[in-house]
């Protein structure tokens, strides 16, 4: 993923009951703490959110908006996976070219597995129990039998690779950002299945998976979602977005689509059925807010942001305030307290 952390950005005006459709942003979490930030990821069941934080992983309860532990010595930490079943956790580390591997009771490491070149996002496939690393430098992706926390594989993709899903049944779709394509990858054999254009779409980064329609949502640097069938690779639909996206997720529940956006908005999009998709709302946020995680179950998002000062001529892209790192928490309109 880029340094998504460090573009120009000012801090956006934001009501802590901001409205949207049926969306609000709640409240957020004053987690503070150095450094930049990249991907979140949940762990609904425990009410973890694992933030990687530059050289560490901030690990945030969720019921209370509280740090509560945190993982150092992972630099250049762009993501984290969760094998909840085998009680581990791994961490992609840009600058060490590993994935680390950590006890998800204490939190302690206990194996560095190599990786390729930048390893960047990183998956968990329950199905056959790998772990999937895409190194950015290298282009391919590090596979791991997370049984053993040994490398069995590595799969060249033919280009940069950014986000990925997993379909639950044995099948792994990551985008590749350089050559706007989804790739389908057999997560058993460890092959590539099929490269997929994405038309209309230029250098796609989030992506969330619509796994029992087969439908993913690609978001595009030139403000569009894509929407392709998985299993043919046809695209059925492509909606406008906001300015600066990266994550995005889909809620099964509500058959809802969001794109979270840099420049302080969250798209919410209806999915009507597979090939028909409205904008339903636009939602503000926060400049910055352009990662998130969702919980299914209370249908909450949470997306790190922070507050940058104004560019200079030693910081071009701004430079983030002190202590400003916070966590926005989107959720229904009408839930309950």
């Amino acid at each position: 993923m880029r340094h998504r952390y460090a573009l120009p950005l000012i801090l956006f005006a934001l009501s802590a009951h901001a409205h949207a459709g049926d969306y609000k942003v709640a409240t957020h979490f004053a987690v503070g703490g150095a450094g930049g930030w990249d991907y979140p990821s949940l762990d609904a069941k425990s009410h973890r959110l694992y933030i990687a934080r530059g050289d560490h992983v901030q690990i945030v309860d969720t019921t209370t908006g509280k740090e509560i532990a945190s993982i150092p010595d992972t630099p250049g930490v762009h993501g984290v996976a969760l094998a909840p079943e085998l009680g581990r956790g791994y961490i992609s580390c840009g600058k060490a070219n590993a994935v680390k591997v950590f006890d998800l009771k204490t939190n302690a490491v206990t194996a560095s597995v190599p990786a390729g070149e930048v390893p960047d996002a990183i998956l968990y496939d329950p199905t056959t129990q790998r772990v999937f690393a895409f190194n950015g430098r290298s282009h391919d992706a590090s596979v791991i039998d997370a049984k053993t926390n040994q490398s069995v594989a590595t799969i060249a993709l033919g280009g940069k690779p950014e986000f990925a899903r997993e379909d639950g049944k044995g099948a792994v779709f990551v985008n590749i950002e350089d050559k706007s394509e989804l790739v389908s990858i057999d997560a058993k054999n460890a092959k590539v299945k099929a490269h997929y254009p994405l038309p209309q779409c230029e250098e796609p980064t989030g992506l969330a998976l619509d796994a029992k329609h087969r439908r993913s949502f690609s978001t595009c640097g030139n403000k569009k979602l894509v929407v392709l069938d998985i299993d043919s690779g046809k695209a059925v639909a492509d909606v406008t977005i906001g300015e600066g996206p990266d994550g995005a997720e889909f809620d099964a529940a509500s058959q809802t689509v969001f794109s979270a956006n840099g420049e302080g908005s969250l798209s919410v999009i209806r999915e009507v059925d597979a090939n028909h998709y409205n904008a339903q709302s636009t939602l503000a946020t926060q400049k910055s807010a352009r990662t998130l995680a969702l919980d299914p179950a209370t249908h909450r998002l949470y997306l790190p942001a922070a507050e940058f000062g104004p560019p200079d001529a030693e910081h071009k892209r701004g430079v983030m305030l002190q202590d400003s790192f916070s966590v926005l928490v989107v959720e229904p309109a009408q839930a309950k307290p």
